[in-house]
């Protein structure tokens, strides 16, 4: 039995000495908060380490669409982003927390905004959250030289997983390249670490802000609607976090597979903005099996499996550049010859393709911005070993389409289906759409919310419509035949790696 330590964390940290500069006005020294991809006040290691200290702190925020859209991200997410900001513009006002957000456009304008703020209010020390993916690694490179220069010091805190990349190892000094034995060394390191979410801050006294041009609040209202499949709030991330630990993750084993059925915790658009964090998830989800890891509650220790996927994911990210480059992370199967065929990408992208599960699944996606984690392997699958279309294709096609669009996993999840990842899935292992069909949408519920026009079909007709059938409710023929295009993937693959 792997347990671990309770009791009150010891988060101190001593804050290295502030630079000896002259303040540029009469403003007394203040340190900063800046807020990326953390939008919440409650287990926030850097705003707890601003807030402790002892100096008066102002909160930033730079919102970066043209960054953002550069890495594919759609309307759905970054109205998602701006929804979150504003309610974390809400949190730090009852806590007594002045919030500054700038709109701007590139990451390097970001940086060059963060020191003009920097300057103007006499902030000597900044703090902030590590990021993983590369073009964020570069940012906060040049941020910290910038800031430098101009006499501020820049402090990272750990946040987006519980071990840092680098710190889980093989025993030849590598990092993994398979889940499983990282799972096992992963869940030896973490019995040693403290897991006791942060408290909120304590109540500062407000930053008087003056009125200035870089300083103005940006538009808060998006032009579009809120989402109404995902309120915004670190606030509702917890309600639906208790509410998936209280009512649901016992049975999560049986019905996470099946998209019917509210299974998953949901939770996934907050983890990817930073509504919610890792580590609170991870701590309520041993809370319920009595801090045991590798006992108790099988259902409860499935979904733990499933954060620790994301906590790999997030270690493969930093520990290999390449991936936020595009590059396949077997370097083998660069040569695997993958189609550009717009057609075919678009039957998949519009939910046409004539298999009613991956028809289903794409119609989620494009109408929520979100789709059940089954039908993401599913589709994705569909699309690389049926229509052999190129795999960044359609990781790109999801960060433009998903609320809770996050690099590492969605790379991950792509590259496992495509054969080309760590640990994935081998190219000869192909799902079939029907069986995955008759498995776990037995009935056809889901189909027949997804795609309507097959509605009036049986629980056997469903998952395969004769021509007949189809001709007469106008849902399109199969695009490919499952087993010759599953067999001409296979050879293609066969050639290359072998």
């Amino acid at each position: 039995m792997v347990q671990v330590r309770l009791g009150c964390p010891d988060h101190s940290n001593p804050a290295p000495r502030t630079p000896n500069i002259m303040p540029m006005d009469a403003r007394p020294p203040l340190h900063a908060m800046w807020f990326r991809n953390d939008l919440r006040i409650l287990d926030n290691p850097a705003l707890q380490a601003a807030c402790s200290s002892g100096s008066k702190v102002l909160a930033i925020y730079l919102y970066t669409p043209d960054q953002h859209k550069l890495h594919h991200a759609g309307d759905t997410k970054l109205r998602f982003v701006l929804e979150n900001a504003v309610s974390l513009r809400r949190d730090l006002e009852q806590a007594g927390i002045t919030f500054a957000a700038l709109r701007c456009t590139t990451y390097s304008d970001s940086v060059n905004t963060l020191v003009k703020l920097c300057k103007h209010h006499n902030v000597t020390r900044v703090f902030a959250n590590r990021e993983m993916e590369l073009n964020e690694i570069r940012r906060d490179r040049s941020a910290q030289q910038a800031l430098a220069a101009a006499g501020t010091e820049l402090q990272f805190s750990h946040d987006q997983t519980l071990l840092k990349p680098g710190s889980v190892l093989t025993g030849a000094g590598t990092p993994f390249k398979v889940f499983s034995a990282f799972k096992r060394a992963w869940l030896k390191d973490i019995s040693n670490c403290e897991l006791t979410p942060f408290s909120a801050p304590k109540k500062q006294t407000p930053v008087e802000m003056d009125s200035t041009a870089e300083e103005e609040i940006l538009s808060w209202a998006p032009k579009q609607p809120a989402n109404q499949w995902w309120p915004a709030g670190s606030q509702v991330a917890q309600q639906q976090l208790d509410s998936f630990v209280q009512r649901s993750i016992e049975q999560y084993k049986e019905t996470r597979d099946t998209p019917s059925i509210d299974g998953t915790s949901r939770l996934s658009p907050y983890l990817a903005v930073g509504a919610l964090s890792l580590r609170r998830c991870f701590y309520e989800a041993l809370l319920a099996n009595n801090m045991e890891w590798d006992s108790g509650s099988v259902g409860i220790r499935t979904w733990i499996n499933e954060l620790i996927w994301r906590e790999f994911y997030k270690h493969l990210t930093c520990l290999n550049p390449d991936l936020s480059k595009g590059c396949a992370f077997q370097p083998k199967t660069e040569a695997i010859p993958w189609l550009h065929d717009r057609q075919r990408l678009q039957c998949w992208q519009q939910g046409k393709t004539g298999y009613p599960l991956v028809d289903a699944g794409m119609r989620q996606l494009n109408e929520t911005g979100w789709m059940h984690n089954r039908l993401r392997m599913v589709t994705a699958m569909f699309l690389t070993k049926h229509l052999f279309v190129n795999w960044r294709l359609g990781e790109a096609y999801f960060m433009q389409k998903l609320v809770d669009a996050d690099f590492s996993a969605n790379n991950g999840g792509w590259q496992w289906s495509a054969s080309t990842g760590a640990d994935a899935v081998p190219y000869f292992r192909v799902f079939s759409p029907q069986r995955q069909s008759e498995r776990f949408d037995r009935d056809g519920d889901f189909i027949r919310q997804w795609v309507p026009e097959l509605s009036t079909l049986n629980s056997k007709q469903i998952h395969n419509p004769s021509a007949a059938q189809r001709e007469a409710c106008g849902y399109p023929a199969p695009i490919v035949d499952h087993k010759t295009a599953v067999d001409q993937v296979k050879a293609a693959f066969k050639d290359q790696l072998n």
